[in-house]
């Protein structure tokens, strides 16, 4: 049996949040003490004082999470918010790690993260899935769910996103239980004998030529086809009649991203600002000599991509009774289309009909599934729907 609650708060001072969200959750789960708590909150909050009260009042094993860029349940949307999910099951298995140090070693972060994975009696379930979330802000989040599907040799699927900050690319935070932590990652795995359904889809086509990365250095975008990469995006907004700010370049980047060519689709890249030197930052890394495009799509797009994540979502459950999901979505589509975003939530709530679910905008989108678009992406939608 499992049992789950959706809850939200726009309460802006911390305890008074984090108590509100376990009186919530006491209320819908009826005595039954949450497996996991999974939260996601603005950075309006100070995150030791959210956390305390919720884990406390709850007595749930483990509460997990991250900071946020817009939170939203099935029937609440805000930017200077909280929202959680609580999970009670006899038939699904959670533990919960954390690692720090991304920008040091990836491979010492996947390492740690990886324990968590390693359960005793991992075999005694059918299918195996994994939540990530990582401060996007230390970059190499793609190499690290890579280094975690080699450890695991892709007996794992994962989904989630890189933490986020309400937009303002200051500092992003995940959390284990009653602390928070920036340079980290952390991982809940999921077992269960029934599967766990993950969808994922963008919405996005190329738009502009093939292009080679000639230099990168990690999240900074040197040069394409030889060319500093200032000069390129500047090149492609006359050629399209697009006014292009070099001051304020943001609204040209949330219409024009990247695509990396992949051989199942293109991983999208958003650019974030211009530097003295030319160069491009990136939210997250481009591999050198990868070919990249510029990419388009509109308010429609969005709204049919989170309709086709959601409905892969349950179709990957096998007729299972759906409990309850999580939606995860990038910040850039967010602040891209604008009040239109209400509309991209009223897709998905009308498509998952009347499952509960909760989540935020994200700085990166996590996405690991046999057949679908693999790895660490941006502007894209992942939804995660588990069964009764």
């Amino acid at each position: 049996m499992t049992k789950s609650a959706v809850v939200f708060t726009d309460l802006k001072a911390s305890k008074e949040a984090g108590t509100e969200l376990a009186e919530k959750i006491n209320e819908k789960m009826e005595g039954n003490i949450p497996n996991v708590v999974i939260l996601f909150a603005s950075s309006v909050h100070e995150y030791d004082e959210l956390l305390k009260p919720l884990k406390q009042l709850t007595k749930t094993e483990i509460l997990i999470g991250s900071s946020s860029a817009g939170e939203f349940t099935v029937d609440s949307f805000g930017t200077d918010a909280a929202c959680a999910v609580a999970i009670s099951s006899t038939d699904l298995k959670f533990s919960a790690g954390i690692a720090h140090g991304i920008k040091a070693s990836r491979e010492n972060v996947a390492d740690e993260l990886f324990k968590t994975l390693q359960s005793d009696n991992q075999y005694q379930y059918r299918y195996h899935s994994a939540m990530i979330f990582a401060d996007a802000l230390s970059g190499y989040t793609d190499e690290l769910i890579d280094l975690l599907t080699e450890r695991t040799g892709g007996s794992y699927q994962f989904f989630g996103g890189g933490a986020g900050d309400n937009a303002n690319f200051n500092r992003t935070d995940v959390f284990l239980n009653e602390h928070s932590a920036t340079d980290s990652a952390v991982i809940l795995a999921i077992l269960s004998n029934k599967p766990i359904g993950v969808g994922v889809s963008h919405g996005w086509q190329p738009a502009g030529e093939k292009m080679r990365v000639t230099e990168v250095d990690g999240m900074r975008l040197i040069s394409l086809n030889a060319m500093p990469a200032e000069e390129v995006f500047a090149e492609y907004a006359a050629k399209t009649n697009q006014p292009f700010d070099h001051q304020a370049p943001i609204p040209f980047f949330l219409h024009n991203v990247l695509g990396i060519e992949t051989s199942d689709g293109y991983k999208l890249r958003v650019p974030l600002a211009i530097q003295p030197d030319g160069s491009i930052i990136i939210a997250s890394d481009i591999p050198a000599g990868s070919y990249v495009s510029f990419m388009a799509t509109d308010g429609d797009s969005a709204r049919n991509a989170a309709l086709t994540a959601a409905t892969a979502a349950l179709q990957q459950i096998d007729g299972h009774k759906p409990n309850v999901a999580l939606f995860f979505d990038c910040v850039a589509t967010r602040l891209r289309i604008g009040k239109d975003f209400g509309f991209e939530l009223d897709q998905v709530k009308e498509t998952l009909n009347a499952i509960n679910y909760a989540g935020c905008n994200t700085y990166g989108q996590v996405a690991r599934v046999n057949g679908q678009f693999s790895g660490f992406h941006n502007c894209t939608a992942v939804v995660c729907v588990i069964p009764e």
